[in-house]
């Protein structure tokens, strides 16, 4: 004869308390210690690391040409622009001294930010052509007329100043970040101020070193992963999930990642920065640059997706704490499909907007499609729109199955089978099998009940398949009518 226990059937979420239950407090404080022990000594084999790998300063004999430098005598200047217009050029001025005529070419008369009388500063005929260049704007100009007595054009354009755009920019992405996402948000923005030191701090001067890139990438990554999840989501086992989900797609991002930089033959044709930083040293390397690039790259949509997979897996298991592994895996990537489907795509026109240019470039070429997207100059963009969008895929189902595989093993189930306790207060009662045994049935499905299912089981159960189940049968109803019952039909005063 079997005996009954009780098991835990509610929670803070389920029940509609604004606060989580003492259960939920300690399930999710068994999580964190579960995952501290894998993510600590990761954690400190990381910063081990990048102790080896951090640069040393020393770039030795590379050098590269600042474009920005000047000579002896000749600066840079900023003014604004007060009219614009068209002129004689004054780089013309040699060749009408020897009786030739002079080219016209756009004119803008800026006033110097240290004033003084307007100077006419020519405009590239490239930018000359787009009307780029209109009164009121911001410049920085070449002044050569220290050097240049009646030669060329004394004053040079070189570049807009857009300090003040780009900063108001800024300020208005970090009050409308902070105004939705409050404190969360601004310790996301915190966060990435750090992760930008990281990469301009040991990535990128460790790459000019020639550090492994393989190597360098993967751990500035998992760095900046470590900081940037606990600072901006806080310690908690969620994060901790992500974290470890994160790591699985960003070792998965580097293999993928190596085997096609060096299958693809990937080298850096046809980028003219290229080019630049194999000219200023023979060991810079450019596969290894895009290498460490590829790894990088998918950082950010990486942990988008892993840290809502975690959050999705605790909701759930928080909602109803008696679902199975199994079931509480497929109700988590119902979510991460719909996550995939979204993101692969962002991924694609991501880099499509970045390498818009090379796109209408390229597509003006007489050449096949095949051809053209796995030419030097749309191969890069092609390998690491499938790199990091496998590595995405893949870590959504590694970070939902060690979500489940951690709540599972944490969660009320598994310390009442591990303590042995009997029925508690607070706890729904059901009866074991003949052999004493627990049934291995969900609450979800124990249930016959609808208004007994928690809310969170009901979404957990959400289009789940359904087994087939006997019905019983409707009760028979008499033939005749009751005795009692008053529309009984009477014969001589009687009741037939």
């Amino acid at each position: 004869m079997g005996h009954s226990h009780l098991h835990a059937t509610t929670s803070a979420n389920a029940t509609g308390d604004s606060e989580p239950s003492a259960s939920t407090i300690a399930t999710r404080r068994r999580a964190t210690v579960l995952l501290s022990i894998i993510l600590v000594p990761l954690g400190v084999v990381t910063l081990i690391a990048m102790v080896l790998l951090w640069p040393s300063g020393d770039r030795g004999s590379i050098s590269v040409a600042n474009p920005y430098a000047t000579a002896e005598g000749v600066r840079f200047d900023v003014g604004t622009v007060r009219e614009v217009g068209e002129a004689d050029c004054p780089s013309s001025q040699p060749t009408v001294a020897a009786g030739g005529s002079a080219q016209t070419c756009t004119i803008a008369y800026t006033r110097p930010a240290q004033g003084g009388d307007l100077v006419p500063v020519e405009v590239t005929p490239e930018l000359a052509q787009t009307d780029a260049v209109q009164a009121g704007d911001r410049i920085r100009y070449l002044d050569l007329s220290a050097v240049m007595q009646g030669g060329a054009a004394p004053f040079v354009f070189v570049d807009f100043v857009r300090s003040v755009p780009i900063v108001a920019l800024a300020a208005v992405y970090a009050v409308v970040v902070i105004a939705v996402a409050r404190w969360r948000g601004l310790r996301a923005i915190i966060g990435l101020v750090g992760a930008l030191v990281i990469l301009a701090q040991f990535i990128l001067p460790g790459l000019v070193e020639g550090a492994p890139p393989l190597l360098l990438g993967l751990v500035g990554s998992v760095a900046i992963m470590y900081g940037v999840l606990y600072f901006a989501h806080g310690v908690s086992a969620r994060t901790s999930t992500a974290l470890l989900g994160t790591v699985f797609g960003l070792g998965v991002t580097a293999l993928l990642a190596a085997w096609a930089t060096d299958a693809a033959h990937l080298t850096g044709v046809g980028n003219e920065n290229a080019y630049a930083l194999v000219n200023a040293s023979d060991q810079l390397s450019i596969s290894s640059i895009i290498l460490c690039g590829l790894i990088i790259s998918g950082l950010g949509v990486l942990n988008d997706v892993t840290i809502t997979q975690s959050s999705s897996v605790w909701e759930l298991y928080e909602l109803a704490p008696h679902t199975s592994g199994r079931r509480l895996f497929s109700s988590a990537m119902r979510i991460g499909r719909d996550h995939i489907a979204s993101t692969v795509y962002t991924i694609a026109f991501a880099y499509a907007g970045a390498a818009l240019p090379i796109l209408i470039l390229v597509s003006l070429y007489d050449r096949a499609l095949l051809d053209t997207l796995t030419s030097g100059e749309l191969a890069e963009e092609v390998v690491r729109t499938l790199v990091g969008s496998i590595g995405l895929v893949l870590a959504i189902p590694l970070t939902t199955l060690i979500a489940v595989l951690v709540v599972k093993a944490v969660g009320p189930g598994a310390v009442s089978r591990n303590r042995g306790r009997g029925p508690g207060r607070g706890e729904a009662q059901h009866d074991d099998g003949p052999d004493g045994a627990t049934p291995a049935v969900p609450a979800v499905l124990a249930s016959e009940r609808p208004a007994t299912l928690a809310p969170g089981e009901r979404l957990v159960a959400l289009g789940e398949p359904r087994t087939l189940r006997a019905r019983p049968a409707p009760p028979v109803r008499p033939l005749l009518p009751s005795p009692t019952s008053p529309t009984s039909p009477r014969i001589d005063g009687q009741e037939r």
